[in-house]
């Protein structure tokens, strides 16, 4: 039960977060969309910042395990792909990083904190695994690292379009055949 009731809270910080900012966001707008108090979500959450970080673990968990399913692990541009898709499929976690993205680079914290130590993880991660795949070059004939950043610029970047233009649906298409081009793979 306790479990349950902070992913709802989540679920609505979620919303709320998205729609509101870091800055524009209570406790008591979070407690309104839960249906709850102020002080039952206080009792999970002892303070906005706590909730906030709590707020981009649950989004970081919601992708990893939708990734999980992804069966082809080596695949990279399809499984980025599919990323692209899940957020198309549950927009709050897109409006979310997009919101965070934009109060960290204002200096804004917890955000930028979190946003260094995010990008710096998934940097390091992705050259790491390019470099074991590929070696020093990819078949495109970039380096791991220039794939990497690459990359991630590119998630942020179709990201924002889509929110900016929903009614676009060929994102994760066109995900897939830049990363093939980019990773020097054929497209699927």
């Amino acid at each position: 039960m306790e479990e349950t009731r902070r992913e709802e809270i989540l679920e609505a910080a979620l919303r709320v977060f998205a729609e509101r900012g870091f800055r524009g966001t209570s406790i008591d707008a979070v407690a309104e969309r839960a249906g709850l108090t102020r002080q039952g979500v206080l009792h999970y959450f002892p303070s906005k910042k706590r909730l906030f970080m709590a707020l981009l673990r649950f989004r970081e968990k919601l992708n990893r395990e939708h990734l999980e399913g992804h069966d082809d692990k080596d695949d990279w541009p399809g499984m980025l792909a599919a990323a692209v898709a899940y957020d198309h499929t549950y927009p709050c976690l897109a409006q979310v990083h997009s919101v965070m993205l934009a109060e960290g680079v204002t200096g804004a914290a917890p955000a930028q904190q979190y946003l260094h130590d995010h990008y710096e993880t998934m940097q390091a991660l992705m050259i790491a695994q390019l470099t074991e795949r590929y070696g020093e070059r990819l078949p495109s004939g970039l380096s791991p690292r220039a794939a990497a950043r690459a990359m991630l610029a590119m998630l942020d970047g179709m990201q924002q379009q889509w929110l900016l233009d929903g009614e676009q649906d060929d994102y994760p298409e066109i995900m897939r055949d830049v990363l093939s081009v980019l990773l020097g793979s054929t497209p699927v």
